[in-house]
């Protein structure tokens, strides 16, 4: 099902681009309506469109705190070096993250905070949360400072765009974006162009009407990661849902109020995402000198993090209501029903680093 483009700013310039090109790429829709999405709103939470892991249970963010912590010490504890986020959101990540960190002041004195957001809404939240530890923005990872790196990218990498290719009786032909006589948008199919080139091995056998997915955006960001690690010391942690191995299938969703929702219905309102292919990640930036660890599940990355022990620890001060609570917050984290099966966690670090724990 589609409906005529609604009357706000992104319609228009949606409207713009068709009648001029006659079609856009689902990568150019998405950026469209992602840039719209995310400038000033915060999606997060029971009143938005989603949830994340650090607003499910404090004991996420915490292990991830830990993590650094422990890779930091292995790394030589560097000082300074950066302590970095994609997307974080509202700050409870990083805010859980640095709390449990406390265990090594070390650390903390050492961290130079710096957060990668374009949300003017979340850079408030993030302000609030954070106040104390005087994090720098960025609007992009291009900017970040040079020196010894850990970045965390929870939820960051499947908000990228994607091209989509479709095999049909002729070959591959890009998935696209069209506006209908009445107004409405659909898809449609077109001569694909050079991001066709990325496809990988693992796409080579689709049969008739299926889809395979490339985010070029994604590749370039792992690449871009590979290029730093390659001349200094560092390791990004990549946590989000996707296939272990690059492989067939359509995936862009829509969410809106906690519901699937057409993507194509009301650009701009709704979040839209795409599973991340960690294999191609993780091929792109070895080709440009990292190491990749992983990908494992989320459930078996906190599970040797020791997220059970802290359950344990948390539930042992608590009422049983609270400890219900925590219960059925690490099930939700590590359940196969949850996100402990769909989520998937993958490091990227400079070459010869220390195995990161968990992986």
């Amino acid at each position: 099902m589609t409906q005529a483009i609604s009357g706000n700013a992104i319609a228009h310039e949606l409207r713009r681009r068709l009648a001029a090109e006659g079609h856009v790429s689902v990568a150019e829709f998405m950026e469209l309506s992602l840039g719209a999405y995310y400038a000033d709103r915060d999606p997060l939470g029971a009143r938005g469109d989603f949830i994340t892991a650090p607003e499910v249970s404090q004991m996420f963010g915490e292990m991830i705190g830990l993590w650094c912590v422990d890779l930091w010490t292995r790394m030589g504890q560097p000082t300074p070096f950066i302590l970095a986020e994609l997307g974080p959101g509202r700050g409870t990540l990083m805010a859980d993250a640095l709390r449990a960190a406390r265990v090594a002041p070390d650390f903390l004195a050492a961290a130079q905070l710096h957060l990668v957001e374009i949300n003017t809404t979340l850079i408030a939240a993030q302000k609030a949360a954070l106040q104390g530890f005087t994090p720098q923005w960025h609007r992009s990872f291009d900017s970040l400072p040079s020196g010894p790196l850990l970045l965390i990218a929870n939820e960051f990498w499947d908000a990228l765009p994607i091209h989509q290719f479709v095999m049909t009786d002729a070959g591959w032909k890009e998935r696209i974006v069209v506006a209908k006589e009445d107004g409405a948008l659909a898809f449609g199919e077109a001569e694909p162009g050079p991001e066709h080139a990325l496809l990988r091995p693992e796409h080579a056998g689709a049969t008739l009407g299926e889809i395979a997915e490339i985010s070029p955006a994604g590749l370039r960001l792992a690449a871009a990661l590979g290029r730093r690690f390659k001349r200094m010391p560092g390791a990004a942690l990549i946590i989000d849902y996707g296939p272990m191995q690059s492989g067939l299938g359509d995936s862009l969703q829509a969410l809106k109020e906690h519901r699937y929702h057409d993507p194509l219905i009301e650009p701009g309102a709704a979040d839209l995402t795409a599973h991340v292919d960690f294999a191609a990640l993780a091929a792109a930036a070895r080709e440009t000198g990292a190491a990749a660890h992983g990908p494992t599940t989320q459930a078996d990355f906190l599970q040797r993090l020791g997220i059970g022990l802290r359950a344990e620890t948390l539930k042992a001060k608590s009422d049983a209501t609270v400890c219900a609570e925590i219960d059925a917050a690490l099930e939700r984290l590590i359940g196969v029903d949850g996100m402990g099966s769909l989520f998937k966690v993958l490091a990227l670090t400079a070459p010869g680093m220390p195995q990161p724990a968990g992986l």
